[in-house]
């Protein structure tokens, strides 16, 4: 199952969520995580993160076009600006939001 966590800069909240699932659900669930604009990983998540045990300080800040074409099978806002403005979907997957 591909997951998709979509967030306005992709800095921290859909980080956090797309590390935590592939840390909890890795093995049932491909997380991704993407803005629709793009800003710099918070340190301040990479932080609170490793503190957790689930490291994310590998990721990095990135738009849905540098994830490329992909079929998601759900879709989830983790903030109102993303959730107005996400695309259309071509697979048209489940889309939840998240605040």
């Amino acid at each position: 199952m591909k997951v998709l966590f979509l967030c306005t800069g992709n800095s921290c909240r859909s980080q956090m969520a797309e590390g935590w699932t592939r840390h909890l659900k890795g093995d049932v669930i491909e997380p991704f995580s993407a803005g629709i604009e793009k800003h710099d990983l918070n340190p301040l998540a990479v932080k609170v993160m490793a503190e957790a045990g689930v490291d994310i300080s590998k990721h990095y800040s990135k738009t849905l076009e540098e994830i490329g074409p992909m079929q998601f099978d759900c879709v989830v806002t983790v903030c109102g600006h993303a959730s107005e403005h996400c695309p259309i979907f071509p697979a048209r997957p489940k889309k939840c939001m998240w605040v």
